[in-house]
Formats: structure tokens, sequence, C-alpha cells
């Protein structure tokens, strides 16, 4: 069996990442799903999260908002509205999101802008999360 996969993390404005890979782990809609070379085929919802992945033995991360995955045995493809390192962060401008989001949650709204709110929440509440886990205070 292999030891390792091929990647692909594709963000919409860029190819975020490419190359070989040991594991990855990414968040789901049911949890976290793990992937090891030689993995059954699937194809999932990737919910807004953190990805890590080892490539060299070295464990990686990044923020993840929502997207795709399609898994097969030797290769991986993500896809994500916006993928980020840690440190492309801007942890004041995530804090100042999840605000907006707040006062906007606390206001009377269609059901719509209601699911709305939450979505831009999660999404700054994630991109928090993974920069503060990772070496960034605000």
């Amino acid at each position: 069996m292999a030891k390792t996969f091929k990647l692909e993390l594709l963000a919409a404005d860029r190819p975020f990442f490419v190359g070989d890979c040991e594991h990855l782990i990414y968040p789901a809609q049911d949890g976290l799903v793990g992937i090891l070379p030689g993995h059954e085929s699937l194809v999932t919802i990737v919910s807004p999260g953190e990805i890590q992945y080892k490539v060299d033995g070295e464990w990686r991360y990044a923020s993840i908002s929502e997207g795709f995955a399609e898994i097969r045995d030797d290769y991986a493809l993500i896809l994500g509205d916006a993928i980020e390192l840690p440190e492309e962060i801007d942890a004041k401008r995530a804090a100042e999101a999840a605000a907006r989001a707040k006062e906007r949650l606390r206001q009377r709204q269609s059901i719509l802008q209601y699911y709305q709110s939450q979505a831009a929440l999660n999404r700054a509440m994630n991109r928090l999360k993974v920069s503060r886990r990772h070496n960034h205070e605000i």
C-alpha cells in the first residue's frame, strides 16, 4: 500500500496546495473525516472548520469555509470557497465580522437573512479559532 496520496486543496481564488500527502483530516457535516492512502471513494460536503494535512511527516493547518471533497484511493480533492493559512487570517477583521453577524442575529430578519447571518458568524468564528490555535492573538 502506498504511503502517500495526491492532495489538491483548491480555493475559489487560487490553488492552495497541490502535492503528496500522508494523512488528511477535514470537517464534514457529521464530524471530522480522516483520509489515509487507499481510502474508499466518496464525495462529501466540507463544513467550515480546520483542515489538517500531513506532508513529509509534518502537520499543516488551514481554515476552510464551506466546500466539497472528492476522495479516491490515491487522490483527494477539496474545493473550498476560502482556504487560509493561520498567518493569513486577519484576526481583527474576523472579530469585527463576528460582531457584525451577532448584531444582525439580534435583529428581526427573514428566515433567509437569519441563515445568512448565522453562516457569516460561523465563518468568522472558525477563522478566529484557527488563528488563535496556531500562534496568532488578536
